[in-house]
């Protein structure tokens, strides 16, 4: 089967599709100055444009990991989340709260979704 990988660096690919299933790497926000409701926006954005770009979208998410840096902002999080879920298609989710990366940041988001 083959592997097409999608916005490749050295170090990772945003999308690997492979056998019908689209791996997205965790998405974090582009501008890490807003809250947890504004990154996780840009984040949802950015999940839609990279699914779109391999040719599938929202619907058809498998599978959602969301990491918090701070559980106390899961409400928050899960209002914008709430929003962009589309009626009846929610994906099987984790959602945990650990130290990310960059402290900058507040949520990340990786999605797996059939093509």
């Amino acid at each position: 089967m083959q592997i097409k990988r999608y916005e490749s660096g050295k170090r990772m690919s945003q999308v690997v599709v492979h056998g019908g299933v689209a791996y997205l790497a965790g998405q974090v926000a582009d501008d890490p100055s807003k809250d947890v409701k504004g990154q996780t926006a840009q984040i949802l954005a950015k999940i839609d444009r990279l699914l779109e770009q391999v040719g599938t979208d929202k619907t058809k998410i498998l599978s959602a990991s969301i990491w918090l840096a701070d559980y106390a902002t899961f409400n928050q999080m899960n209002e914008i989340w709430d929003a962009w879920v589309p009626e009846g298609e929610a994906p099987a989710r984790a959602c945990v709260e650990s130290k990310l990366a960059f402290p900058q940041y507040t949520v990340e988001i990786a999605v797996i979704a059939a093509v």
